[in-house]
């Protein structure tokens, strides 16, 4: 079986990659600590379902295979996906085809794995997605929306991110552990982002893990930042949901990554063959939106902008989509992305219909993956509730008109001064939120695309200055068409 795969993913990979594929089996054999014992070796390669990742773990297969070849046995190779809200089912079954094309359900030296949260289970393309983590996702999504004007990257990324850290650290010390961790960054592009979470760091008033500790020394770093992140965001006195967001460390200091940017070439239009004829890889309307092919939150992102530009600025939604539009197709051109998957999300919003078909899709979507409705997406893009209601005149007054007589008991109600039980109900069925969530918005921060960075501390602030995915443009915030700087940010 192995000898079939590999001579099939030899002549599915492009020309160049064949003794790329032996030249990395080379160095990864010499990286490994029981060379003698190959066999007794864990090799870790994490698979998020999308475009990148599937070419990764099939350049991945191949070094598996190869050695193999050579030595008549190989490494363990664990294969992980972290699992979370915007990933549809879609994904799920770009990953099966990928598995069952490289022969991976096949074969026993290769673990399957799914991480949930803290748990790990074996991957199963029908595994329906855990309640608890729904729940997670959603909670996460509207209290940073809510403290950000529904920020794309605010909103999914930061948390995401974290999350995407803790899946590495919960994955790798699974079981009886991994010995090496396959990236496809370049050296340099690791050392640079371990300094930026350094930076943060010390930013945010934390002393970082030493640096000689490597990626557990990161994995720690991030969790002192974690815990601040999401303090901000949810709330000082919510310690078990902060708590329960940490991020793992206890791997060891010994583990390191193995990089194959050397070998690869991640310019999707170079190995498209090998993606969508050998994998099976489908460029679904919901799995692919703009510079993700395996989330389907820029949608969302998207819808956000749209929304906001609608409702609060008392615009047109197509404005807003169209702000995004552009910044995202931009982020495409500058990651490669080839000319006909360009075209193909241009044409999507190209046209009144196409935007209003897209407005559907990111509606229903954002019901059925997070479990909230378009009444609860205008309230985040408010932000009427945090930073001691700074926006809620507004949002009542554009949103809400039968609540401005009771404005001020809203205000008593939020900073804990009164009781009113009818009155709660009817903002956590506008917002989404509970009465507890509601007050941790409205004592904690409200960031802001036009404030001065001076005047805004806090891990959030650091983040969103130094984000690389955003662009800040001239919007109309009104309907008189008063421009002001804003920001569009997302993926």
């Amino acid at each position: 079986m192995r000898t079939t795969v590999l001579k099939n993913l030899r002549g599915a990979l492009p020309e160049k990659d064949v003794p790329a594929v032996e030249e990395c089996a080379t160095k990864l054999y010499h990286a490994l600590p029981r060379q003698e014992e190959i066999e007794k070796n864990t090799v870790m390669v994490a698979y998020g379902g999308g475009k990148d990742s599937a070419y990764a773990v099939a350049f991945v297969r191949a070094v598996h295979l190869a050695l193999a070849e050579r030595h008549d046995e190989t490494f363990k190779l664990r294969v992980v996906t972290m699992r979370h809200g915007g990933m549809p089912y879609q994904v799920m079954g770009n990953i099966d085809r990928t598995y069952r094309a490289l022969g991976l359900y096949d074969d026993p030296n290769v673990e399957l794995l799914l991480v949930e949260g803290d748990r790990v289970v074996p991957f199963d393309r029908d595994r329906s997605m855990p309640h608890r983590l729904i729940a997670f996702n959603r909670i996460d999504m509207l209290m940073s929306g809510h403290r950000t004007y529904g920020d794309g990257r605010a909103s999914f990324c930061n948390a995401c991110n974290l999350n995407v850290a803790n899946s590495f650290g919960v994955a790798a010390r699974h079981g009886d552990g991994v010995d090496l961790i396959i990236t496809g960054d370049s050296p340099q592009e690791q050392r640079d982002y371990a300094v930026w979470i350094r930076q943060l760091a010390r930013g945010a008033g934390q002393k970082p893990a030493d640096s000689k500790k490597g990626f557990k020394g990161t994995l720690e770093t991030l969790d002192g930042l974690a815990q601040s992140y999401f303090e901000e965001i949810h709330g000082s006195e919510n310690v078990e949901r902060v708590t329960e967001r940490g991020v793992t460390s206890d791997i060891s200091t010994a583990l390191e990554f193995f990089s194959i940017y050397d070998y690869t070439s991640y310019a999707s239009g170079a190995h498209w063959r090998l993606l969508t004829d050998f994998l099976g890889f489908v460029f679904d309307e919901i799995a692919f939106n703009f510079t993700e092919s395996d989330c389907a939150n820029p949608a969302l992102m998207a819808h956000f902008r749209g929304l906001r530009t609608e409702r609060v600025y008392k615009r047109t939604y197509q404005e807003g989509i169209a702000q995004y539009v552009d910044f995202a197709l931009e982020l495409m051109r500058r990651k490669h992305f080839p000319d006909h998957l360009i075209e193909e999300m241009e044409n999507r919003y190209r046209t009144e219909a196409g935007v209003e078909a897209m407005r559907a899709v990111a509606t229903q979507y954002g019901e059925d993956a997070f479990g909230v409705d378009t009444t609860q997406l205008v309230c985040m893009v408010y932000s009427p509730f945090a930073g001691g209601a700074a926006n809620l005149h507004d949002y009542i007054a554009g949103e809400r008109p039968e609540l401005l007589a009771e404005e001020e008991r809203i205000r008593a109600l939020l900073a804990g001064k009164e009781e009113d039980g009818s009155l709660a109900a009817r903002l956590e069925r506008t917002s989404g939120l509970s009465l507890t969530d509601l007050r941790a918005l409205h004592d904690g921060p409200l960031w802001s695309p036009y404030a001065e960075k001076a005047t805004q501390s806090g891990v959030l602030p650091l983040v969103m200055d130094s984000d690389p995915h955003k662009k800040i443009i001239k919007a109309k915030r009104n309907p008189e068409g008063d421009e002001v700087l804003d920001r569009v940010a997302g993926r």
